[in-house]
Formats: C-alpha cells, sequence, structure tokens
C-alpha cells in the first residue's frame, strides 16, 4: 500500500525511518495510549530493530505514516487466524505535534479501503482505552460502530482501564 493523501502519506516502512520514528515514538503521551509491546523510552536500538521486523515480513499490512518527510506514526492490520481470519484488528499511533490535525482519521480511512479492497477481510475492529476519547472519535469518523465495553480488562502505567470496542464490517 502506498497512499499519498492530503494531510500524510500512508506507506511501507524504510530503513531510514529508524531516526524520525525513535523521535516521534519517544513520547510518554503517545505510549500511554499503546500496548506495552510499545518500549518507553523508545530508542533508536528500538525503532531500527521494529524497522528490520516489518521489512522482513512485507505481507503483514503493517505501515508509516509519514508527515512533512518523517516517520509520524504507524497503522497496520493484525490478521486473525482459525474462525477469525477473515476479521483483522487495527492499530494505529500518531506523534503529538500531529494531533488534533485529522491526519489519523485519514489514515484510518485509507486503510480501511485498502483492506476491504485487496484483502479477505468482511471485519476490522479496535480496542481503545476508556480514556483516550480522541481515539474513539476517530473511529467513530471512519464509519466504526460502537460494539461495547470491556470492562477492567486492561492494565496501563499502573491503572486498570475498560476498553471500548469499535468494528466495521466490509458492507457497511
Amino acid at each position: 500500500m502506498h497512499r499519498e493523501l492530503e494531510q500524510c502519506t500512508i506507506r511501507r516502512w524504510r530503513l531510514e525511518d529508524a531516526p524520525s520514528l525513535a523521535a516521534s515514538a519517544n513520547n510518554r503521551n503517545v505510549w500511554l495510549t499503546l500496548r506495552d509491546r510499545m518500549p518507553h523510552p523508545y530508542s533508536l536500538a528500538d525503532a531500527e530493530a521494529y524497522v528490520q521486523q516489518r521489512l522482513q515480513d512485507p505481507t503483514m499490512p503493517i505501515f508509516c505514516i509519514e508527515v512533512d518527510d518523517a516517520a509520524a506514526g504507524g497503522i497496520g492490520l493484525h490478521p486473525g487466524d482459525d474462525v477469525n481470519r477473515l476479521t483483522a484488528e487495527l492499530g494505529y499511533w500518531l506523534a503529538e505535534p500531529f494531533w488534533g490535525r485529522g491526519i489519523t482519521t485519514a489514515a484510518v480511512k485509507a486503510i480501511v479501503q485498502y483492506a476491504f479492497t485487496q484483502l479477505p477481510l468482511t471485519r476490522i475492529e479496535a480496542y481503545v482505552y476508556e480514556n483516550n476519547p480522541a481515539s474513539a472519535r476517530v473511529l467513530e469518523k471512519s464509519r466504526f460502530q460502537f460494539e461495547g465495553r470491556l470492562r477492567k480488562n486492561v492494565i496501563k502505567d499502573g491503572v486498570v482501564l475498560d476498553s471500548l470496542l469499535y468494528a466495521r464490517l466490509k458492507d457497511e
């Protein structure tokens, strides 16, 4: 996938993204919205390892969000397996200086369009923490439906939180 959007470009990761990825991801406010597999602090070595991992499996639909010629975030789909093989989980993040500009919404809309036209999916779902209403709003603006609250099912930074489940179907 390579999409030039008005606000950003969605594209494959490149080796030269590591320095700007490290700069964008090394932010506590970003980390608080993500799963713990995203380290904090986020070093150049972390960024280099991540980009190498992405390059080793180019079939995975995980992409760079480029803004102003730099890696400013990431967006991807994690396909389900077995009986969930027609479902993928959507994940995304964006560097804090770019929040509130419609970039994430544009990226989500682009990857959904890509997913439903290029991949054998019928459903895309996403989970957001209850304390991240901006992310929930991104999904709502991208025509995802709220499907439920998973009560006290995650712990982030020592705080037990609810997750909100959103989904979009191919035929919606």
